[in-house]
């Protein structure tokens, strides 16, 4: 099993193409259009259900932030594995997962008690946006598919692409969108995004997998969405 360096060692660019002399690398600006035009394109267009956006983004998301990614990078022709589509070293991720879901459970049961949290997960509360009671379960797990893409998106995606370039800097630089799109969720969740990201970009470079992050936040989403709408 390859340890985090050499599994993320820097490569050079490869080929390159030129803007009005600026000289760009092919592989990571493909990366870095695909990544912004799939968040814009999600933020203005509900896909697949657009008489029912909170149920839309289930399917929206997983096909934007996972399905777009992976046709992305074998039309590159690198390999998804190298993006951390694998198992990766698990022996370190489940421990440091499921000690993560320990120690954020209490965490999460306060936070689903505060006003802006109840009122923004509250899933019956968004007007011509809310979704019907018996609806209730599927919009959850729409949730919970839309975080776990959303880590291939940013901690595979994005963050391998940046690390290859730039090297453990990446993890940074690839938490910066990631926070941006936390825009319009409760302030306190908003401020903790910096640090939340930077945490699953660590496991994810340490393990050299997005799964165990992905477990880790599919977990809290769900946890909230679970308390605020019993």
């Amino acid at each position: 099993m390859s340890d985090p360096e050499t599994y993320g060692a820097r490569r050079e660019p490869g080929a390159t193409f030129s803007v009005l002399g600026l000289r760009l690398p092919v592989r990571e600006s493909v990366v870095i259009a695909v990544m912004t035009f799939t968040i814009i394109i999600d933020f203005y267009h509900d896909l697949a259900l657009p008489q029912a956006p909170l149920l839309s983004q289930g399917i929206d998301r997983p096909l934007l932030y996972f399905i777009v990614p992976l046709a992305t990078l074998l039309i590159l022709r690198e390999r998804p594995t190298d993006y951390g589509l694998r198992i990766g070293q698990w022996r370190i991720g489940v421990p440091l997962a499921l000690g993560a879901i320990f120690v954020l459970t209490p965490v999460i049961v306060v936070a689903a008690g505060l006003p802006d949290f109840a009122r923004f997960y509250r899933l019956d509360a968004y007007g011509e946006f809310s979704v019907a009671r018996e609806h209730t379960g599927w919009a959850i797990a729409g949730f919970a598919a839309d975080v776990i893409s959303a880590e291939f998106l940013f901690r595979g995606f994005l963050m391998w692409t940046l690390v290859r370039l730039m090297g453990p800097s990446g993890v940074l630089m690839a938490t910066i969108p990631f926070v941006f799109t936390h825009l319009g969720k409760p302030e306190l969740e908003t401020l903790t995004t910096l640090f939340g990201g930077l945490g699953f970009g660590w496991l994810a470079w340490r393990t050299q997998s997005i799964a165990y992050g992905a477990m880790i936040h599919a977990f809290i989403l769900v946890l909230l969405l679970v308390i605020v709408n019993r």
